[in-house]
């Protein structure tokens, strides 16, 4: 494997082979994704690097003394070799990395083999393809989280620890000197926690990025506007704490803390600047200066760094894996923006070009990434980068007839499993009023919810008990409308009970889930499922596609789906047990898109905002055809939600909101359009005629509503999403054979 190491002696950096480490017990074996370059350690370090002995004797007293000390108890002759030895070696570079854990050591059982990490420490984050990883120093990445965000982990806890050290509260004012990688996290870590920050940094770039970050002001050190800033904020009284996040030899970081700080307050250190402390300013106002120790509780305790030996959390609250997990969380939900300091990113290839121009000053960045080949071949060995693939699986179907065997002239009995708001609101009013319907049995978790969907519906019964209802011979199909989780295992349970099965979008929220559910089709011979994807029964959809008519040539969707913000407290904002949002609900244009371009996709690329809040999923089909999909929450809620246009063969499709459609076309003899004749009293998206056809099928006999194999290709599809927002590359689609 490939690893940056630097001599300290020469100053020489390089990119060497080395041999992969061992997978150890107590840690896992992650392969690189991206990397951060610390822009303030390592270019220090670096820097030091390329000095005369001298200027790094000077720039590190503490080794002088070692050396001192050395040369007392062991002699000149033998402390030279020594210190020479050492200095005339590879060391390594980097700490801050997000990986794929690829081999699992004994005693781990919080991570598995592919899943996303977040890395830590300065031997086990480094600049390599591969790091070996104590259980301790490594957090998984919370779902959603790009990579190239997640690999801010490590310098985000260091910055997360000063802010623990200040004890900031809410209302109170504080000072950040510096404003580089350390200090522009620190003010996005104080503004969320609802402190006001005063930014300070020469560099006016990096004031106005801390500004945009959440600032109320920033400027030079020399500056009267910053003390104008701390006094107009402060009442004159001055600010709680003060954070040194600032390098370098100047004494002028501290001497303007004790000036702008009030009585009592609180300087924490977090950078490695001078402190020599002027003893009237800090003694007069009496100031509590605070060090700040790396990533947290547990730095540099090999017992728990290496051994695994966590610190009861009833002690040691925020240790530095909790505060790792904690600013992976904190950017997830996008209360932290680390896409703003990303200056340039940079392959893993080119690292001594990138650290030299860093160096040199050619380039100018808060942080660099390193990008590492995605999904390499096996470690220590030359192999062909490969495209991350989603499977998706063949449908097997059993022996037998799928369609059981019922009277046509019966009613068709039903049963719902849950009755929330989508169900009684979309679903059930269409069925209650459906000549040759009988709602049977609605089962949900609380008796309450049951009885009150069998009182406003006209339910037979009202139960709890969900095997009972499969047990029932009498029940024809079954209607899983519950929350997302559970989709997979109800619609498995009651395929193999023989039901037919209508199941609310998504069919599954894992690859595993899906394999289940065939699983279940090929146990039972039972194909009779039909998903969500009311759309493309929508009427004023169909007539569009067919005014547009066959295609001859590709063609390019473009689908804006202006989402809106959720309501705090929604059961969707659970993305750990409920998936993405995008998960549950992007299925509906994925199928829309493939059923208009008549195809199945064959590749997916995701893309993300900071913060994963609006989303580009760009989809390809087997003729050329492209759909891209632009799913946001952050646009104007008087916005339509959903616009589509399809163009192709010199047409144009346009579809606004289910409320008006309209099919432009050049032909031989001129242009025409046509216009939806009239506005519907209402927007119909289809369930209705979703609900008639699944009827129709269920009573007659007949093929579902759509094929089993699109519903799995469109699962599949919205599946590769998040793989590729997790990789930042195409998704390939792999078909079973």
């Amino acid at each position: 494997m490939k690893q940056v190491v630097q001599n300290y002696k020469s100053g020489e950096l390089a990119v060497l082979d080395v041999p992969v480490p061992g997978c150890k017990p107590g840690g896992v074996l992650v392969r690189s994704a991206y990397s951060l370059i610390s822009t303030g350690t390592e270019l220090m370090k670096v820097s030091e690097a390329g000095m005369s002995m001298l200027g790094k004797a000077r720039s590190r007293p503490d080794q002088v003394a070692k050396v001192v000390q050395s040369v007392a108890t062991n002699g000149v002759p033998a402390t030279y070799r020594k210190v020479m030895g050492k200095l005339d070696s590879y060391t390594p570079l980097g700490y801050s990395l997000c990986g794929v854990v690829e081999q699992v050591g004994p005693g781990i059982d919080d991570v598995k083999v592919g899943d996303l990490v977040a890395c830590a420490g300065n031997e086990h984050a480094l600049h390599a393809e591969l790091n070996w990883v104590p259980k301790n120093l490594y957090a998984p990445v919370p779902e959603g989280l790009a990579p190239r965000h997640a690999a801010f982990g490590t310098v985000g806890s260091i910055a997360m620890q000063g802010v623990r050290r200040g004890e900031s509260q809410l209302g109170d004012v504080a000072l950040v000197i510096g404003l580089g990688l350390i200090g522009q996290l620190v003010v996005q870590l104080l503004t969320a926690s609802g402190v006001r920050v005063v930014g300070v940094d020469p560099d006016p770039s990096r004031c106005e990025l801390a500004e945009r970050l959440g600032a109320a002001a920033c400027g030079d050190p020399a500056s009267a506007a910053v003390e104008a800033a701390v006094a107009e904020l402060t009442d004159g009284h001055g600010v709680d704490q003060v954070y040194l996040a600032a390098g370098g030899g100047s004494n002028q970081p501290v001497e303007l803390a004790a000036r702008l700080c009030r009585d009592r307050g609180r300087v924490v250190d977090i950078g490695k600047c001078r402190l020599d402390l002027p003893w009237n300013a800090y003694y007069e106002k009496e100031l509590d200066v605070r060090f700040s120790r790396s990533y947290g509780p547990g730095r540099y305790d090999p017992e728990y760094e290496l051994e695994g030996r966590d610190y009861p959390i009833g002690y040691v609250r925020w240790t530095e894996r909790r505060n790792l997990a904690c600013f992976l969380d904190l950017v997830a939900r996008g209360r932290v923006d680390v896409e703003p300091l990303v200056s340039h990113t940079a392959d893993f290839d080119d690292a001594v070009e990138t650290y030299q121009r860093l160096k040199d000053g050619d380039l100018k960045a808060v942080a660099v990434l390193f990008r590492y080949p995605e999904l390499a071949g096996d470690a220590g060995e030359a192999g062909q980068a490969q495209a991350p693939e989603v499977a998706v699986p063949a449908v097997r179907r059993g022996g037998g007839s799928s369609a059981p065997a019922r009277s046509a002239k019966a009613p068709v009995r039903l049963a719902f499993v849950g009755a929330g708001n989508y169900a009684t609101s979309m679903l059930l009013p269409h069925l209650a009023q459906r000549e040759g319907v009988k709602l049977s049995t609605v089962v949900t978790t609380t008796a309450l919810s049951a009885a009150n969907a069998q009182r406003k519906f006209g339910f037979d019964e009202a139960t709890t008990d969900l095997d009972a209802v499969l047990d029932d011979k009498s029940i024809d199909a079954v209607f899983v409308v519950t929350r997302h989780s559970s989709h997979a295992e109800l619609t498995r349970r009651a395929l193999l009970a023989g039901k037919s099965v209508f199941v609310e979008k998504p069919l599954a929220l894992t690859e595993d889930e899906l394999a289940g559910v065939l699983a279940a089709v090929e146990e039972s011979g039972n194909d009779r499922l039909q998903v969500g994807f009311n759309r493309r029964f929508a009427p004023l959809l169909q007539e569009a596609r067919k005014r547009f008519g066959a295609r001859t040539g590709p063609a390019s969707l473009r689908y804006l789906v202006n989402a809106g913000r959720l309501q705090h407290g929604s059961w969707y904002l659970q993305q750990g047990s409920e998936g993405s949002r995008f998960a549950g609900e992007g299925g509906h244009f994925i199928d829309t898109a493939s059923w208009l371009l008549d195809a199945d996709p064959v590749s997916v690329y995701a893309a993300a905002t900071s913060g994963n809040e609006d989303l580009q999923v760009v989809l390809r089909y087997p003729d050329g055809s492209t759909a891209t999909i632009s799913y946001v929450t952050t646009g104007a809620a008087g916005f339509p939600k959903e616009t589509l246009d399809l163009l192709a063969d010199g047409r144009v499709l346009r579809l606004d909101d289910f409320v008006r459609a309209s099919v432009f076309a050049d032909g031989a003899v001129g242009r025409k359009r046509w216009v939806s004749s009239r506005l519907p009293k209402a927007r119909d998206k289809g369930q209705n005629a979703e609900l008639a056809a699944f009827i129709k099928a269920v009573r007659t006999g007949g093929p579902m509503p759509v094929p089993l194999e699109s519903l799995v290709a469109t699962t599949a599809a919205t599946l590769a999403v998040q793989a590729g927002l997790v990789g930042g590359a195409p998704v390939t689609l792999a078909r079973a054979r």
